[in-house]
């Protein structure tokens, strides 16, 4: 049998599929726009995302038996608003992840309702990109739209509506939306009072692994597909991107170089962050993780390489950093604000120790650097808690750099494995949908049998010791400067 896995992301749909056996028959990529119609916005429209997965999934399956396609499921980008009306239309454009725009609903959320409460009811603390406090700002900003919400409904889980005419999410997904009480996988009636929203207004709760019903005739119909495939819940991208590295169980790590950045911890047990420095949410494996997230990873290269220096010639770049551990340039990679561990979304990116002798390739040094420094802030959380972790996977379009990794495991001190399949979310989603059509017992048996370590990047005692000295520098750079940031944002 086939199945396909939908990575719903922020600039593109990525679409694989799978077979039986784990292997990728194809990969189709559709792109589509994004939108930030003022300073720290982010929106896109939903209809452009059901668009070009349609036109994918057409693309996909155009030269394989289509009767083999048993089943679809998703990782999609966390925390974004869509609101649909009665009808079920959109009506707005759906505020992303990245948006900044919701600075004084978090500020209500944690200092009035009080971070202890939010704690309390969900697990976590509001941050602007999470949903709870988009809701609210659509509530005080405009009204009339509030006042026309049906369904309130997370990215991916559009795509799985669209597709099956069943208003689900997942327990991973909806652990992001600060509306959810993760511990007992339920929506948080406290917090729906909060926002002035009802249940009936929420999507259907479903575990990752789950059907949540079958393709519609007319969709079935368009994509040349059986009405009898399954749409599968799917998880938030970092869960799925977690299932598609095989970081499920307990104590299992994976970091993830996106457009964002993660490291992401899979336990078998609840728990929380006393400081509420990580996530703490349900994962697609039926457990739950904790997760650090840094709003700008792999972007910040990209934004360094393709609009300040102005070249594709990502490798080559990288090709001229020759003394590792030694550079005297340090770089804040907050060009979105910060999430994990700050909480700051007036946090932004500076360049600092540059002398008359620096050079290109330390500013580019520089920016590796401060995003493996960055998420090392948030390994530092997950030790301060007693967890010890050795090794870690590592997914996303930076992990394509070899140069990146060897940066990773010498500032976090660990080995950081390769896999055979980098697809992360797509994979991830595929091997939720062949769980939920019984290929599989569960997904650490889906994990076990189909994620191969293939080369295991170490770090080296020399280079740990030169990297822990710059580190610790680093860490100062931003309590030092932090005050300016709400003067300049």
């Amino acid at each position: 049998m086939l199945y396909i896995g939908v990575d719903l992301g922020t600039s593109a749909v990525k679409l694989l599929l799978m077979n039986e056996k784990g292997g990728i028959e194809k990969i189709v990529s559709r792109e589509y726009p994004i939108y930030f119609p003022q300073a720290g916005w982010s929106q896109q429209n939903p209809e452009d995302w059901y668009r070009e997965t349609i036109t994918g999934i057409k693309e996909l399956v155009s030269e394989c038996d289509k009767s083999q396609v048993a089943g679809i499921s998703f990782g999609g980008q966390m925390h974004g608003l869509v609101i649909l009306d009665k009808d079920d239309n959109v009506i707005r454009p759906a505020i992303l992840w990245n948006d900044g725009r919701t600075y004084k609903e978090c500020d209500y959320l944690n200092n009035v309702i009080g971070k202890d409460k939010l704690s309390e009811y969900t697990a976590n603390i509001s941050f602007t990109g999470f949903t709870a406090p988009k809701v609210l700002w659509v509530k005080n900003n405009e009204p009339e739209n509030f006042a026309k919400i049906a369904k309130i409904m997370l990215p991916k889980d559009y795509i799985a509506y669209m597709l099956s005419g069943v208003h689900c999410t997942d327990v991973s997904d909806a652990s992001g939306m600060l509306l959810f009480d993760v511990k007992n996988k339920c929506w948080s009636k406290e917090m729906l009072d909060i926002c002035g929203v009802k249940e009936s207004q929420m999507a259907q709760i479903f575990e990752s692994y789950e059907t949540v019903g079958t393709l519609k005739a007319d969709v079935a119909a368009e994509l040349g597909l059986s009405t009898s495939v399954k749409i599968v819940a799917g998880a938030g991208d970092n869960a799925a991107a977690a299932v598609g590295t095989g970081t499920v169980g307990d104590g299992n790590c994976n970091i993830s170089l996106g457009t964002s950045g993660t490291i992401f911890i899979s336990s078998k047990k609840f728990g929380v962050d006393a400081n509420n420095a990580l996530h703490a949410f349900a994962h697609a494996d039926g457990a739950y993780h904790l997760m650090g997230c840094m709003l700008s990873a792999a972007s910040c290269n990209k934004w360094w390489m393709d609009d300040i220096i102005g070249t594709d010639a990502y490798a080559e770049e990288q090709k001229k950093i020759t003394k590792l551990g030694e550079n005297h340039v340090y770089f804040l990679p907050y060009l979105m604000g910060e999430r994990s561990p700050h909480n700051d979304p007036n946090a932004r990116g500076c360049f600092i120790g540059m002398t008359m002798d620096t050079s290109r390739a330390d500013m580019t040094q520089a920016v590796l650097e401060g995003v493996a420094f960055a998420l090392r802030d948030s390994l530092e959380v997950a030790r301060s808690l007693g967890i010890k972790i050795e090794r870690t996977k590592i997914c996303g379009g930076g992990a394509k750099s070899p140069l990146w990794k060897k940066i990773i495991a010498n500032v976090m001190n660990l080995k950081v494995d390769v896999i055979a399949s980098e697809e992360g979310p797509a994979y991830g989603g595929a091997m939720l949908a062949a769980v939920a059509n019984g290929e599989f017992a569960s997904v650490e048996d889906a994990a076990s049998k189909l994620v191969k370590v293939v080369d295991t990047v170490e770090p080296t005692p020399e280079l740990v010791a030169k990297y822990e000295e710059r580190y610790q520098k680093f860490r100062k750079i931003y309590p030092a400067v932090k005050a300016l940031f709400p003067e300049i944002a």
